[in-house]
């Protein structure tokens, strides 16, 4: 496994490549936000440990862009910011979790193995799914409405895939946050709620009055198919 860590504290930097080291997995590192997001655009990463506050661009920009080239690509967000709005941006962009620090290395290794677990492909997992005008290939990362390619982030099909595992089940908001973002702050439900309404205007024929992704009120969602 090859982890990738942009971080322009280069004490942290050190440490944490020291650790992941010892730990097995190989890695690469960069103290620079372009010399990082161009490592992890032209080599082969398995994960991405990314600072928010980095010279020459940002972790929120560099999070944006990966999620538009390389959906796939679990990224941890790492920083001393730790307001509740700093994370919900971060998680937004399509972060895969989230830590603030300091933090503890187990704990650091606890969210990367929970992180790569939830990001390996799993074969009783769905990689193709249809229903009304909608075509899915989640292998892909590709959608489909009327026969016209939609755009969705990793994020929304990693939502509508837990959705349509559960097929007629009414979801809780907070599972949703613990099962697809898979980070334990406490969970701000407007952010599945934004996600919803979102997958909505896409994928629904009326998003006002949705036949597939359905609300169920005062507690979460289901998906009919």
């Amino acid at each position: 496994m090859i982890i990738l860590i942009i971080e322009d504290d280069i004490s942290i930097l050190r440490g944490l490549k020291d650790n992941l080291t010892f730990e097995g997995y190989s890695v690469l590192s960069s103290a620079d936000g372009q010399e990082g997001l161009q490592i992890a655009l032209e080599k082969h990463v398995d994960l991405l440990l990314l600072d928010i506050m980095l010279p020459g661009i940002n972790g929120y920009e560099i999070c944006r862009r990966l999620k538009k080239e390389k959906p796939e690509l679990p990224i941890i967000m790492i920083t001393a910011r730790g307001s509740e709005m700093d994370k919900v941006g971060g998680l937004d962009l399509g972060a895969d979790d989230y830590l603030t620090k300091p933090f503890s290395i187990p704990e650091l290794l606890a969210r990367i193995r929970a992180v790569l677990r939830r990001s390996k492909p799993d074969p009783n997992e769905i990689e193709k799914y249809s229903f009304g005008n909608v075509v899915l290939d989640f292998r892909k990362f590709q959608a489909f409405v009327k026969d016209v390619e939609i755009k969705l982030s990793s994020r929304e099909f990693e939502l509508l895939k837990y959705l349509i595992q559960h097929e007629g089940e009414v979801i809780h908001r907070h599972e949703l946050l613990n099962e697809v973002w898979g980070y334990d702050v406490t969970p701000t439900t407007r952010t599945v709620d934004n996600y919803i309404l979102d997958l909505r205007k896409k994928l629904e024929e009326d998003p006002a009055k949705p036949k597939h992704i359905l609300s169920v009120r005062g507690v979460g969602y289901k998906f009919v198919p």
